[in-house]
């Protein structure tokens, strides 16, 4: 379960040298595009602007929408503990006016069309994104790049702001599916570490950060070289990467020539076993049982997804069939692995009544032991697979899924694996790569969070 834990706003060409415009009609040449993948269904290219600024587009035949996103490459484990809530704070600031857009002229812009409009904050990134008609796809392009570079920021702005997100914060904090996730992953990485902080901040980190510091952030990340401009649909890519150079070059956006920024790496990041409980007044216990995963990069993945869903990925998986079906034992039960640039996780969700806990930690604990020891069956196998394979396909059917693919491909993969490279993986998963993850990975230490009344 990739990014696991978001925070969101609601607001219900053959391949060479493209161009695009100033808003001042000055000519703004591209330097550099690509053909990245090219099949009966569409066309996926990519430009990469002086400025570092990089967009990717996929013409889809047989649709009439289309779906822009802008991905900036920072998130949560971006910030200091002074600055713990800044990118989350900011997603909902760029929604506030420009010099050009009140509040109420963005949100209508797309309103008026019909269009899909909003926002998320994850760990690693903030994305941006509207689905519009795809002859409304040049609006929705000008609104966000107006957003995201020429944002006010106003001082009422964020205190007006400030309270909606403590709001939020509160909101979450009343949910035990929040509350025992955001635990699991301050134990895994400590609840003093950028990767094991919540999202969204805390009530004192909020209340403490001031306009000043936001605007910094905002200078210092929202740059061409940590940007990304993905788009899907019925789309034409050299008019799109005109339409976006013309839509952001406010304020200096496009002046530099940055090469692109690379995408995360380094040292693995240690993972901390242990238990965490809190207690909280709700009807159920909530758990999350789990331990260190892979990083994104591992060529394991494939092999951990196969064997992830066989064993927690839907009422056919053995632990939803062992925990739910067979002993009643809980209502929902399911498995995840989540991944970054230098760690990851795998967990088992579970919502039980108090009095069922015990009974429902020592049956997932014996059957990730089993896994361990035994691996899975030949019919797992086959269930594994083909629940990721129509997954993936099914899931990629709409414009808005496409664009996603394309940005975090570019800004968090730094690499485009097609649709039939992706299947071809998960069908050269065999039994014994899954015998051989499920050893490794259910045989380490254990990480416990644990939340639900006393």
């Amino acid at each position: 379960m990739a990014d696991r834990n978001t925070r969101t706003t609601g607001r219900q060409t053959p391949a060479g040298r493209s161009s695009g415009l100033h808003r001042s009609g000055a000519a703004q040449p591209a330097d550099t595009t690509v053909t990245l993948e090219e099949t009966a269904a569409g066309v996926v290219r990519r430009t990469v602007h002086r400025s570092g600024l990089r967009i990717v587009t996929e013409q889809m035949t047989g649709v009439r929408s289309a779906a822009v996103g802008v991905w900036v490459g920072v998130g949560s484990r971006d910030e200091s503990a002074q600055l713990h809530g800044a990118s989350h704070f900011l997603e909902h600031l760029l929604f506030k006016g420009t010099p050009t857009r009140s509040a109420f002229d963005i949100s209508v812009a797309l309103d008026k069309v019909g269009g899909e409009f909003n926002a998320f904050t994850a760990k690693e990134y903030t994305c941006f994104h509207a689905r519009v008609l795809d002859e409304d796809l040049p609006l929705a392009v000008d609104v966000l790049g107006d957003m995201v570079t020429s944002s006010l920021l106003t001082p009422d702005d964020v205190e007006a702001e400030r309270d909606v997100i403590l709001d939020e914060i509160a909101m979450h904090d009343d949910d035990p599916d929040d509350v025992v996730h955001n635990l699991f992953a301050a134990q895994a990485w400590g609840e003093d570490t950028p990767l094991g902080r919540g999202i969204a901040g805390t009530e004192r980190s909020i209340a403490a950060l001031g306009r000043d510091q936001i605007e910094a952030f905002y200078r210092e990340h929202y740059v061409a070289p940590n940007v990304v401009v993905s788009a899907a649909g019925n789309l034409d890519h050299d008019a799109v990467v005109g339409q976006v150079l013309e839509a952001f070059a406010g304020h200096g956006f496009l002046d530099g020539t940055t090469p692109p920024r690379p995408p995360r790496g380094g040292d693995p990041v240690p993972v901390h076993p242990g238990r965490a409980e809190t207690q909280r007044p709700f009807e159920q216990v909530n758990l999350v049982l789990g331990m260190e995963g892979l990083r994104r990069d591992d060529d394991r993945r494939f092999a951990l997804g196969v064997l992830n869903t066989a064993v927690g990925g839907g009422p056919s998986s053995r632990l939803f069939q062992e925990v739910r079906e067979r002993r009643g034992l809980a209502y929902s039960v399911f498995s995840f692995t989540s991944s970054h640039a230098e760690t990851g996780l795998v967990g088992v969700s579970v919502g039980c009544l108090p009095a069922k806990r015990d009974e429902v930690l020592a049956t997932v604990r014996a059957e990730l032991a089993k896994v361990a020891r035994e691996g899975i069956t030949p019919e797992e196998l086959e269930l594994g697979k083909g629940q990721l394979r129509g997954g993936l396909v099914l899931g990629l059917e709409d414009s808005a899924s496409r664009m996603s693919r394309l940005g975090k491909a570019e800004l968090v993969h730094d690499q485009l694996l097609t649709i039939d490279d992706i299947l071809a993986r998960i069908e050269a998963v065999t039994l014994e790569d899954c015998a051989a993850i499920g050893a490794d990975i259910f045989s380490r230490p254990e990480l416990l969070a644990v939340v639900g009344p006393a």
